[in-house]
């Protein structure tokens, strides 16, 4: 089964575009979603230092346009990416590039959201000096229990070995006095204490425009940064993207539902190398590749071909699914035979996996048309549960 990721902050390079523009369909595209973000990415992803592409304002709508465009060149025609992808996740911005890959917001919708929210945590992160800093190696009780005791947040939890500490200057200076033991310190290209509560201006800003963004329920398994469920409601999705930028990444949730699934291959976009690195390391058997340059590309769709295995939601035509947020045991909620009106946000069971108990809802309610899983039946993560038929206003 094919997964295809999209990298953080952080994973942007000086000059990385330079091979990718010479490509005159990949300039013109790339020109597009420039337009639409008000900036000159073109001239961000070849002529400027590190420094420069460092600037959160500049980095995240460099690295969210450089991924929808470069996914275009694996996929010229859109459609065949839906039956050939088993699911896809992005690291903390790098979820809004696979929200637009899989069709729940648009590229240009995801463009503006990129530009504001990039902006919005720049002046988050100009109020207070903050930053982050990776934590690799050491006993993680003893890594968690040091960030606590100097008020640092677990801002993205990578899997074994890889936690990323965010919080003050100080609140780092402190931890850099006070190494977890067997832990070595990697402080972080980035601007400020993302993922942490000093960015609650920008999910506010955010929330507010997100209100006039239109969504669309998922085209295959989209893997949620915060817990590492699969979530197919367009609302839920966007309601996600928003709050996650003052909330932990749990890339090391998304890693396990990935490999609950049976993830065969693992396909980064540019500019990649972090998350396929990550994979390596805790994703044992899985093939990585990480696509950097256009000469890649006959590589990357002979990848795709081996490992090709589309979401099943593909398969089950509809008005609207519920899915399994997670692989568990899906017990049913008692009184809901086919015919019964669901409203919106009405509980119809729970997932019970080795971690947690988690409830399904019916995010936009209707009346059940079909059952697709029984009561204790085992599944999988983003299988379909219930189909539904949308009543008028649902």
């Amino acid at each position: 089964m094919l997964v295809i990721v999209a990298p953080g902050q952080g994973a942007q390079t000086p000059g990385f575009l330079e091979p990718w523009l010479e490509d005159p369909t990949f300039a013109t595209r790339f020109e597009w979603l420039s337009v639409v973000a008000g900036l000159d990415l073109a001239h961000y992803g070849t002529k400027v230092d590190q420094e420069t592409i460092r600037d959160t304002a500049i980095a995240q709508p460099l690295l969210v346009s450089a991924g929808l465009v470069a996914a275009l060149s694996v996929f010229p025609h859109p459609a065949d990416a839906y039956s050939a992808i088993g699911a896809t996740s992005g690291h903390s911005v790098g979820e809004i590039t696979a929200a637009a890959g899989v069709g729940v917001i648009t590229a240009e919708q995801a463009m503006v959201l990129v530009r504001e929210r990039g902006q919005a945590m720049a002046r988050a992160s100009a109020t207070t000096p903050t930053s982050m800093t990776a934590v690799l190696g050491g006993d993680r009780d003893d890594v968690l229990a040091t960030l606590e005791r100097h008020g640092l947040t677990a801002a993205n939890d990578n899997g074994p070995g890889q936690v990323v500490a965010a919080g003050t200057q100080d609140e780092l200076e402190a931890l850099a006095d006070d190494v977890p033991a067997k832990a070595r310190l990697a402080p972080l290209s980035v601007a400020g204490a993302f993922h942490t509560q000093h960015m609650a201006p920008a999910v506010e800003h955010l929330s507010s425009l997100a209100r006039a963004v239109s969504t669309h329920d998922s085209r295959t398994r989209l893997i949620s940064n915060r817990d590492g469920q699969v979530v197919h409601s367009g609302p839920e999705v966007l309601e996600r993207l928003v709050t996650q930028v003052a909330n932990p990444v749990r890339w090391d949730l998304c890693m396990q539902t990935m490999l609950d699934l049976g993830v065969t291959g693992l396909l980064e976009m540019p500019p990649a190398g972090t998350l396929t690195g990550i994979a390596r390391r805790a994703m044992k058997g899985v093939e990585t590749f990480a696509l950097k340059t256009p000469d890649q590309l006959d590589d990357a769709r002979a990848f795709v071909d081996e490992h090709a295995s589309d979401s099943h939601l593909l398969n089950s035509p509809t008005w609207r699914l519920v899915i399994a947020p997670a692989k568990g045991t899906f017990t049913l909620a008692d009184g809901l035979p086919e015919g019964t009106m669901l409203i919106a946000g009405q509980q119809i069971g729970v997932v019970t996996s080795l971690r947690d108990e988690i409830p399904v809802v019916a995010p936009h309610g209707g009346s059940i048309v079909e059952w697709l899983a029984e009561d204790t039946d085992i599944v999988s993560p983003g299988q379909p549960l219930v189909r539904l038929h949308p009543e008028a206003g649902s």
